[in-house]
C-alpha cells in the first residue's frame, strides 16, 4: 500500500511534497495509518487531535493514545478539548454536526495562524460509498451525489481510493496499533447502519463494488461539469446585475430553456430554498410574487427575478440594526453608505446624496431606520403631507428598491427620506440661523 500511496501523491497531488500539512488525527485506524503512510513519504506533518469528551475515559485514552504516537514519531501535535453538547444545545444542532463544526474550524484556525498549506483527512472509498448512499437515501441532487472531493480548497484526503480492508490490511502486515471507537459498533446513526448492515450485502452481491462505484463517481462528476457550463451559460445571459444586497436576472432567459426547475435549482439551491414548484411559478405570477428561505427570498419585480437576503420581522436586515446618530461631529455608517454632517455659510448645489437643512430644528439623537408602512412626510417643495407607499409608486420604485431605502428622523419625524427627497418642515428659510449639509456617500 505505501507503494501505491506514494504513487497516487507523485501523480494526482505532487504539491503536498513540498507543503506544510496538518494531519486531523482520531487515533482511529484510517488516521493512524495516514499519519504513518505521510511520514514514511516524508512528507512535512504536524498533527490536530480533537477530544470532544463525549465518551469519557475512552476519549481521554484516545487523546493519550495520539500523544504516544506523535513522541514515537517525533512529530509535533496539537490537542483541544470541546465541551461539544453543550455546543450543540446551544447552535441547536446534532452532536454529529456539532462535532463536525467544532473540529473543522479549529483546524482552519491552526492553519490560518500558523502557515499550514493543507490540512489532510483520513476519509477512504469506504467512507465515500457511504456519504453517497445517506445523501441518495435523503434525497439530493446531483452534487449530493459527487461523493467526497479529494480535494475542497486546503482539505486534501489522500486516502480516497483506498479501501478500508485495503488501509487494515497494511496495519496488520506492519503490526500498527489504533483506537477502535465504541460508537462506531452502534448502528443507532445511519452512516453505522449503513456501514454494518447494507454495504456488507452490497460487497456480497458484487465484490467489486467499490471499484465500480469510482467509476460511477467518476462519471457523475463528468456529467456534472456538463451541468455546470450550460448553468453558467444560461447565468451569462440571464444575470443584469449584481450589487452588495441583491443579483438581479433576466425571466426570459429561464422560460426560453428546455427545463427551467432544473436551471433554477442548480442556481439558487446553495441559498436555502425548497419550495422548487412555487419558484417555477413566479416566473408567470404577478409583479410583487415572493418566495422565502430561512435567509433569503426571491421576488418577482416585473421582468426581473432579484435575489436578496431576507430581512427580519422590523424591516431590518438579519445583520442590521436601528442606527442612533447622537452629534454633528462623526461619520456614521448606514447600510447604503456613510452619513457626515457639516455646518456650512452657505447652500450649494445639492443632489439626491445630500440635503442642506436648518440644524436648530433638529432634536438630537437623530435616528436612521427603515421605512413602515403609514409613514409619511411632507415633500420638499410641496404642500401637505404625503404617505411614502404613495411616493415610492410615484418614483417607480420596485419592491425590493423600497425595501432597501433609509429614513433619517428627528423624534417621529422624518428629515429625509435618503437618496430620494428631504421633508420640507426642515428645508433652510431666511429666519434660519446655522445651516446643517449632510451627504451620504
Amino acid at each position: 500500500m505505501l507503494v501505491h500511496f506514494q504513487n497516487h501523491i507523485n501523480n494526482a497531488l505532487p504539491f503536498l511534497k513540498k507543503s506544510k500539512l496538518l494531519i486531523a488525527i482520531s487515533g482511529g485506524l484510517d488516521s493512524v495509518i495516514l499519519t504513518h503512510l505521510c511520514k514514511q513519504s516524508s512528507l512535512n506533518i504536524t498533527l490536530a487531535h480533537c477530544n470532544f469528551n463525549l465518551r469519557g475515559i475512552e476519549s481521554d485514552a484516545d487523546e493519550k493514545f495520539v500523544l504516544d504516537l506523535a513522541d514515537s514519531l517525533d512529530l509535533e501535535i496539537f490537542t483541544e478539548s470541546f465541551n461539544t453538547e453543550v455546543y450543540a444545545e446551544n447552535a441547536k444542532q446534532s452532536i454529529q454536526m456539532a462535532a463536525r463544526s467544532l473540529r473543522y474550524d479549529w483546524f482552519q484556525d491552526i492553519a490560518s495562524q500558523l502557515d499550514f498549506d493543507y490540512i489532510l483527512t483520513a476519509h477512504h472509498a469506504d467512507d465515500n460509498l457511504e456519504t453517497f448512499l445517506i445523501n441518495l437515501t435523503r434525497g439530493t441532487g446531483l452534487e449530493g451525489l459527487k461523493g467526497i472531493p479529494e480535494i475542497n480548497q486546503n482539505i486534501v484526503r489522500p486516502l480516497l481510493q483506498f479501501s478500508r480492508e485495503t488501509i487494515e490490511a497494511y496495519a496488520n502486515l506492519n503490526q500498527l496499533q489504533w483506537r477502535e471507537d465504541s460508537s462506531n459498533a452502534s448502528t443507532k446513526y445511519l452512516r453505522n447502519k449503513l456501514r454494518h448492515d447494507v454495504i456488507p450485502i452490497l460487497k456480497g452481491i458484487n465484490s467489486n463494488v467499490l471499484t465500480n462505484f469510482k467509476n460511477t463517481i467518476s462519471n457523475i462528476n463528468d456529467t456534472s461539469d456538463i451541468v455546470e457550463e450550460s448553468v453558467q451559460a444560461v447565468l451569462k445571459r440571464a444575470i443584469i446585475d449584481i450589487d452588495n444586497t441583491q443579483i438581479s436576472y433576466k425571466i426570459s432567459e429561464f422560460i426560453k430553456v428546455h427545463n427551467p426547475k432544473a436551471y433554477l435549482y442548480e442556481i439558487f439551491k446553495d441559498y436555502g430554498f425548497t419550495q422548487w414548484t412555487d419558484i417555477v411559478h413566479l416566473l408567470t405570477a404577478q409583479s410583487g410574487k415572493q418566495v422565502q428561505s430561512a435567509t433569503h427570498q426571491l421576488l418577482k419585480d416585473r421582468e426581473t427575478l432579484i435575489l436578496s437576503e431576507l430581512k427580519t420581522n422590523d424591516g431590518l436586515h438579519q445583520n442590521e440594526a436601528s442606527v442612533i446618530v447622537n452629534n454633528f461631529e462623526n461619520e456614521v455608517n448606514v447600510l447604503s453608505g456613510v452619513l457626515s454632517f457639516e455646518t456650512v455659510a452657505t447652500i450649494e448645489k445639492s443632489d439626491p446624496s445630500t440635503i442642506y437643512i436648518d440644524k436648530e430644528k433638529l432634536k438630537l439623537p437623530l435616528t436612521v431606520r427603515h421605512w413602515q408602512e403609514g409613514d409619511y412626510f411632507y415633500p420638499l417643495g410641496m404642500r401637505g403631507k404625503k404617505k411614502l407607499s404613495k411616493f415610492f409608486k410615484d418614483q417607480k420604485l420596485s419592491v425590493l428598491a423600497k425595501q432597501k431605502v433609509l429614513l433619517l428622523c428627528s423624534q417621529d419625524k422624518i428629515v429625509w427620506v435618503v437618496n430620494h427627497r428631504a421633508d420640507d418642515r426642515f428645508k433652510v428659510t431666511s429666519q434660519t440661523k446655522s445651516i446643517l449639509k449632510i451627504k451620504l456617500s
